[in-house]
């Protein structure tokens, strides 16, 4: 596990269980940046899908604090199913008000110190097809498009892949 890291004025951290309101409402935050018409009510309880990624065992959830504030949450863990070198990368929020200010370059490089520790090689995730920010965030960092999962017609998500690089 991730020790406490300060980073500038920035502390990149595991998040705790008693955290989960502000964790569930960054999410929320970052997420209505991407739909053109505000996020689908899809009946997703949000909080209670945070408090299970704190709680679950297997389950990895880093953020970064600036001025005793949580500004950017990761989520990571090994998919069901998946091979033990592989890791996916569920969720990957930086609060809107704080973009472009290195942070979630820095949460990023965190959880790649984590995998490699962890031993594992390759990460996934998936991305929204409108978030372009995103993507080329992720692009940016080394992410491409997984080419054993290409989109199909009416996907709501681009999967892409990365390589951990070796310690």
């Amino acid at each position: 596990m991730i020790d406490d890291r300060m980073t500038g004025n920035r502390l990149i951290r595991t998040a705790l269980p008693a955290e989960v309101r502000a964790v569930a409402e960054l999410h929320a935050r970052a997420r209505a940046t991407y739909y053109p018409d505000g996020p689908p009510q899809d009946g997703t309880d949000w909080l209670a899908a945070w408090r299970t990624a704190l709680e679950r065992p297997d389950a990895h959830v880093l953020c970064a604090v600036e001025r005793g504030r949580i500004v950017a949450v990761a989520s990571f863990r090994t998919p069901d199913g998946a091979s033990p070198d592989t890791v996916k990368l569920f969720q990957f929020h930086v609060d809107p008000g704080h973009w472009r200010r290195g942070i979630g370059a820095a949460l990023h490089a965190a959880c790649v110190e984590e995998w490699q520790a962890d031993g594992r090689r390759t990460a996934v995730l998936d991305v929204h097809v409108d978030n372009r920010r995103a993507q080329a965030f992720y692009t940016r960092l080394g992410w491409v498009p997984d080419p054993q999962n290409p989109p199909a017609e009416g996907d709501h998500h681009l999967l892409l892949r990365y390589t951990v690089p070796g310690e």
